[in-house]
C-alpha cells in the first residue's frame, strides 16, 4: 500500500541527480569504515550511568526506598554523556526529584545536576486528605482562575506524589484540573495540595499556550493557539497534540520507492508578536496560517463530532510542511512521517493547496491509515480518497467560517483559471470534472485512478446528506442526478458523518470494495438508528442510486 496520498492527481517533483545521489548515499552507508569512529551509543550511556547510580548513591541522594527511571539521554558529538532520571519514593513520583548524571566519553563520572538536594524521608505515604477532596479543591482553583466563565466538561484527576520542590519534602496531591470555557477553548490548572492538611502548596497554568491570530490566504483572520513567548512565538499548538507547521524551504524529499533518504525540512515558523501572516503570498507565514488553522479545525471536528482524540486517536499531533518544492501542484499525506505536505501551486492551474477542505482531506488520510487502512488502489483506493473528500467537506462545514463557507466542491479555493473548471472535484455530480465516475460499474470502476473512482463514494455521500435534484446551499447551486432515475431524500450532513465514521472505524477493512462499503454503512446505520427508520432506508437508497445494490 502506498504511504503517500496525494491530494491532486500527479507526481511529486523529481530531484535532479537522484540516481547519483542515491548511489553515493548507499555506498557511504554500506562502507566498512562508515561510523568507525567510536562514539558512545545510547545503550552505552545508560550502562555507564547505571554503574554510577550503583557506585555513588549517596552523591545523588538515593536511598533503598527510592527508585529511578530514565527520562532522556543525550550523547554529545565529543562523546560526553548526559542521562536524565526521574525519581520515585516508595512508588510515588517525586516532584523535584529529577537529576542528570554527566559522564565523560569513557564513562567516568563527572558531575550531577539535581533539582533538589534535600533528603527524602517521610513518616508515611498514607494521605489524610482523600482524593475526591483534593479534586474538589483543584476544581475550585480552576473556577476561581476563570471567574465569570461557565466551565464545561470539567474534570480533576489527583495523583499522590512527594513534593520536594517547596521546602521540606512532604506528601501531596498533584491534581490536573481541565475544562472548556464558554467559547470551547481549553483551560487548565495544576494544583498541588498538602495531603496531610489540605493546604494549597502551589498552582500553575496547565497549558503553556499563547493566544495569537493569523491573516490567512483563504479563511480570513483566524485564531491560533501557539507556544512560546515574545519575541519567539512558535506555530505549535500544545492543546492539539503539539501539532505544528514548518517551512519546507521549497525543497523536496529524496525517496526511492518507500524509503526516503533525505527529507525536505519542516522548520517551525516563529513570530515576534504572535500575529502571523499578512493575507498574501508575499509573506511566507500566510499559507502556514492556513495550514495550521486547517489542522486545528480538523482536530476539533473529529474531537467534537466523533470523540476522537487526535488523528491517530492517541492525543498526538501531526505536522505540516508548507512551501514544498517549486510551483508544486499538489498536497499529500505521508504515513511514514505522519505529516501533511503542501505545495504552492504553479499559479496558473492551482494556487497554494492549503484550503480548509484540503487540510481536512489530508488529515483524514491519517484517520483512515489508523483505522480501516484502505488499500490505495482499486475500489478500496477510491473509497480511501472518497473518505478524505467526505470528511474534508464535513470539516469545512463544521468550521463555520464565513470567509470559507462549507460546500460540496473539493478544492475550489485553490483552483486558478488555467485549470479550466472551478473546482478539483464535485460531490453532487462527480463527472463534472470530466474524469470521475458518477455510478459504479463492475468492469471499469476498479480500473480508474483512485481520484476518479472516488466519485462513486462522493456521489453516495452527497445523496445521503442532501438528496437528489436541484438545490442551493450556502450560495452554491447543485443538481445531483441518480443513476437509476430514483429520487433520494437526504438525512443531513451530521448523520452522514456519523454513519461513515462508524463504518470506517468498525466495519471497513483494507480490502473493502464499494459493495463492502454498502454493507459497512448499512451495519453502521443499523447500530446507530436501527433498521426500521429513515436512516437505514436512506443508506440503501443512496447506494442503489449510484448502482451499488
Amino acid at each position: 500500500m502506498s504511504r503517500i496520498r496525494p491530494y491532486f492527481k500527479g507526481s511529486r517533483p523529481a530531484a535532479a541527480g537522484v540516481a547519483v545521489a542515491v548511489a553515493a548515499l548507499m555506498a557511504t552507508a554500506l562502507s566498512p569504515t562508515a561510523g568507525a569512529e567510536e562514539t558512545p551509543t545510547r545503550a552505552t550511556a545508560l550502562k555507564n550511568a547505571a554503574a554510577v547510580l550503583a557506585d555513588l548513591p549517596g552523591t545523588l541522594g538515593l536511598t533503598p526506598r527510592q527508585d529511578t527511571t530514565v527520562r532522556d539521554v543525550v550523547v554529545d558529538a565529543d562523546g560526553t554523556q548526559h542521562v536524565r532520571y526521574d525519581r520515585t519514593y516508595r512508588g510515588l513520583p517525586v516532584l523535584g526529584g529529577d537529576f542528570v548524571v554527566h559522564l565523560a566519553k569513557d564513562g567516568t563520572y563527572r558531575s550531577a545536576t539535581r533539582a533538589t538536594r534535600k533528603a527524602l524521608s517521610l513518616t508515611g505515604v498514607t494521605p489524610r486528605i482523600a482524593a475526591p477532596k483534593a479534586a474538589d479543591l483543584a476544581a475550585g482553583v480552576l473556577r476561581a482562575a476563570n471567574a465569570g466563565q461557565t466551565l464545561r466538561r470539567l474534570t480533576a484527576r489527583p495523583e499522590l506524589v512527594v513534593d520536594a520542590l517547596h521546602g521540606t519534602p512532604k506528601l501531596a496531591w498533584r491534581t490536573d484540573a481541565v475544562a472548556q470555557d464558554s467559547l470551547g477553548n481549553p483551560v487548565a490548572r495544576t494544583v498541588l495540595t498538602d495531603a496531610r492538611t489540605g493546604a494549597r502548596i502551589d498552582a500553575w497554568d496547565g497549558i503553556e499556550t499563547a493566544n495569537g491570530d493569523g491573516k490567512s490566504l483563504y479563511s480570513g483572520t483566524v485564531p491560533l493557539t501557539t507556544s512560546g513567548s515574545q519575541p519567539a512565538y512558535q506555530l505549535k499548538d500544545p492543546t492539539r497534540g503539539n501539532t505544528y507547521t514548518g517551512d519546507a524551504a521549497n525543497k523536496t524529499d529524496l525517496c526511492i520507492l518507500t524509503v526516503c533518504l533525505n527529507r525536505a525540512p519542516a522548520t517551525v515558523f516563529t513570530d515576534a508578536d504572535d500575529h502571523w501572516g499578512d493575507g498574501t503570498t508575499g509573506d511566507r507565514s500566510t499559507v502556514a496560517v492556513d495550514a495550521q488553522y486547517g489542522t486545528d479545525v480538523t482536530w476539533d471536528y473529529y474531537r467534537d463530532v466523533h470523540g476522537r482524540n487526535g488523528i491517530a486517536g492517541d492525543g498526538k499531533g501531526s505536522f505540516n510542511r508548507v512551501h514544498y518544492g517549486n510551483k508544486y501542484n499538489n498536497a499529500f499525506w505521508d504515513d511514514s512521517c505522519f505529516c501533511m505536505t503542501y505545495g504552492d501551486g504553479d499559479g496558473t492551474q492551482l494556487g497554494p493547496l492549503v484550503s480548509l477542505d484540503v487540510a481536512g482531506h489530508e488529515m483524514s488520510h491519517g484517520v483512515t491509515s489508523k483505522t480501516a487502512a484502505l488499500t490505495y488502489s482499486g475500489e478500496s483506493g477510491g473509497l480511501n480518497e472518497a473518505t478524505s473528500d467526505i470528511f474534508g467537506t464535513l470539516v469545512e462545514f463544521h468550521a463555520d467560517n464565513a470567509a470559507e463557507p462549507g460546500d460540496y466542491l473539493i478544492g475550489e479555493r485553490v483552483v486558478r483559471s488555467g485549470l479550466g473548471r472551478d473546482a478539483l472535484r464535485y460531490m453532487d455530480k462527480p463527472s463534472r470534472d470530466g474524469r470521475s465516475a458518477d455510478c459504479w460499474d463492475s468492469s471499469s470502476t476498479g480500473q480508474l485512478d483512485v481520484h476518479y473512482s472516488s466519485g462513486v463514494g462522493n456521489h453516495f455521500a452527497y445523496l445521503l446528506a442532501e438528496g437528489s435534484g436541484a438545490k442551493t446551499i450556502n450560495g452554491v447551486r447543485y443538481d445531483s442526478p441518480t443513476c437509476d432515475g430514483s429520487t433520494v431524500t437526504g438525512i443531513g450532513r451530521a448523520k452522514l458523518g456519523t454513519i461513515w465514521y462508524r463504518a470506517l472505524t468498525v466495519y471497513m477493512t483494507s480490502s473493502t470494495t464499494y459493495a463492502g462499503a454498502r454493507t459497512a454503512t448499512l451495519n453502521a446505520a443499523k447500530d446507530l438508528y436501527g433498521t426500521g427508520g429513515a436512516e437505514y432506508a436512506a443508506v440503501a437508497a443512496a447506494w442503489k442510486a449510484v448502482n451499488v445494490a
